[in-house]
């Protein structure tokens, strides 16, 4: 006991304490790794689409036969999801709605949560196992938002003016350490 006192009111030992307690706190700050057992399941519906209705004046009351009904949002594209840095699977779809904005939707989706996970619309290629875990960032992308959880159904507005024909694929980017978790090519609908 006498011995460890003394050897603790030594400087350098102190110091060396004191920089293993900083240099563990700063590691589990950047890689959390309580991350990889939690799970976060987001489930949303499908996106509202505008209602259409026939065109009436505006004066008149509506009648019971021309009540407005949603119509279904136009799938425009679509993909399976593979695995990359972490096991990843389900489906993305871009989705318009009537009033023309664009939706990015993860279903299905079962991947690791990570400390700083975006959805990424990008115009990399998807290449299978390590080879395409870090060309995401080496082109054009479009940040759609951080991943709302690692499971479920999840609906990402894209921004107005997105154009699809520039974009090939989705990707969830780990941006924290440069790397995909998963991604899907994108492949265009007959609409």
């Amino acid at each position: 006991m006498h011995r460890t006192r003394r050897l603790l009111t030594r400087p350098w030992v102190l110091g060396v304490l004191v920089t293993s307690l900083v240099a563990v706190a700063v590691g589990l700050y950047w890689f959390q790794p309580w991350q990889l057992v939690v799970n976060e399941t987001v489930q949303e519906d499908l996106p509202a689409a505008a209602p259409v209705s026939p065109s009436a004046p505006l004066t008149s009351p509506p009648s019971p036969s021309a009540s407005a009904a949603p119509a279904a949002p136009a799938e425009v594209a679509g993909g399976t999801l593979i695995s990359h840095e972490h096991r990843t699977t389900g489906t993305v779809r871009i989705l318009r709605a009537a009033d023309g904005s664009l939706v990015l939707r993860l279903e299905n989706l079962d991947t690791s949560s990570g400390p700083d996970v975006h959805v990424w619309l990008t115009d990399a290629p998807v290449k299978p196992g390590k080879d395409g875990w870090a060309v995401f960032d080496d082109g054009k992308h479009v940040d759609a938002g951080k991943l709302k959880g690692n499971k479920g159904n999840q609906n990402y507005p894209l921004p107005a003016g997105t154009d699809l024909t520039a974009y090939t694929s989705v990707s969830l980017w780990c941006d924290r350490f440069d790397v995909s978790f998963g991604a899907a090519e994108l492949t265009p609908e007959a609409v």
